[in-house]
C-alpha cells in the first residue's frame, strides 16, 4: 500500500513539473530600463512602453501566467504549415489571436496593451518569462528577431520572416537561473535598422526549444526616420551600448506581478 501511494504521488509530481514548464512568448516588445546603466526585467527594473498584438493587459495575472490563460499567449508552430503569427486555430498549441488586424490600431488600446514606437537606428528592448527553460542543463537556443525592413499591406509567410532576421537574442538572459524560475523574467535588447522610412513595420519573436518545435509572437511597430546626421539612443536615453548580461545572475526576487 505504501509502495503503491509512493508510486502515486511520484507520478503526480512529475505530472506538475511538466505543467509548470511551459513555453514562452514575448510579455513586452518596449521594455525601458529605469537606470540604462543597470539593466533588468524584474518589474522595479523598468517598465513596459508596448505589447504584442492583443496582448491583455491588467488582466490581473501573474507575470508568465498567461500560458494557463484562456486563449493562451504561448503559441506552438506546427510544422506542416509554420504559420507565422498565432490565429488562434493552427498550431500544435494554438495561442491568442496575434494577427495583422484592419486597421492595425484596432490590436491596440483599451483592453490591449499599446502599440511600440521608436526612431530608426534606436536600441529596443524585449521581455519574456523564462518558463523554467532557462537553467544551465537547458539548452540555450537564440530567441530570433525577424524584421522585414519594408512597409507590409500584410504579414509575410514564416520564409519571409526567416530571411528578415536582424538580431539573435540570448534566451537566459535572466535575473534568475537557477531554482523556480518558471516567473523570471529574461530579455534582450537589438538594433531598429537605421536606414527605415517613417511607418508601420510588424516584428516576429521567434524561439526553438527543442528541434523544429517553434515559439512565435508578433507586433507591429511604429517608426520614425532617424534625423541626418542624428545619433540613435539606446532604450532608456543613453549612448548606445552593449546590453549587460544577466545570464550568470542569481538574483532572488518576489516583485513577479505583471506590469500594467
Amino acid at each position: 500500500m505504501l509502495f503503491r501511494t509512493s508510486v502515486i504521488a511520484s507520478a503526480a509530481l512529475a505530472l506538475v513539473a511538466t505543467m509548470v514548464e511551459a513555453h514562452s512568448w514575448a510579455d513586452c516588445v518596449d521594455w525601458r530600463f529605469n537606470d540604462p546603466a543597470k539593466p533588468g526585467w524584474r518589474a522595479s527594473d523598468g517598465k513596459c512602453f508596448g505589447w504584442a498584438r492583443q496582448y491583455p493587459v491588467n488582466s490581473g495575472i501573474q507575470f508568465g501566467g498567461l500560458d494557463s490563460a484562456d486563449p493562451s499567449r504561448h503559441y506552438q508552430q506546427n510544422p506542416k504549415d509554420f504559420v507565422p503569427c498565432s490565429d488562434k486555430n493552427h498550431g500544435i498549441e494554438p495561442g491568442a489571436d496575434e494577427t495583422r488586424q484592419n486597421p492595425i490600431s484596432k490590436a491596440y488600446g483599451g483592453r490591449f496593451g499599446a502599440m511600440a514606437a521608436t526612431t530608426a537606428g534606436k536600441e529596443i528592448c524585449i521581455r519574456w518569462p523564462a518558463k523554467n527553460h532557462a537553467k544551465k542543463d537547458e539548452p540555450n537556443n537564440p530567441v530570433m528577431i525577424n524584421m522585414p525592413q519594408t512597409i507590409l499591406t500584410k504579414d509575410p509567410s514564416q520564409s519571409g520572416f526567416t530571411a528578415a532576421n536582424i538580431a539573435k537574442l540570448d534566451y537566459k538572459n535572466c535575473n534568475q537561473i537557477s531554482g523556480d524560475t518558471d516567473h523570471t523574467p529574461c530579455g534582450g535588447c537589438f538594433k531598429v535598422p537605421a536606414a527605415l522610412a517613417s511607418g508601420t513595420y510588424v516584428i516576429q519573436w521567434r524561439w526553438m526549444l527543442n528541434n523544429n518545435e517553434y515559439y512565435t509572437s508578433c507586433w507591429d511597430l511604429q517608426v520614425k526616420a532617424a534625423a541626418s546626421g542624428a545619433t540613435p539612443t539606446a532604450a532608456g536615453g543613453a549612448t548606445p551600448t552593449d546590453v549587460p548580461s544577466l545570464s550568470n545572475s542569481t538574483t532572488i526576487f518576489a516583485d513577479l506581478a505583471e506590469d500594467n
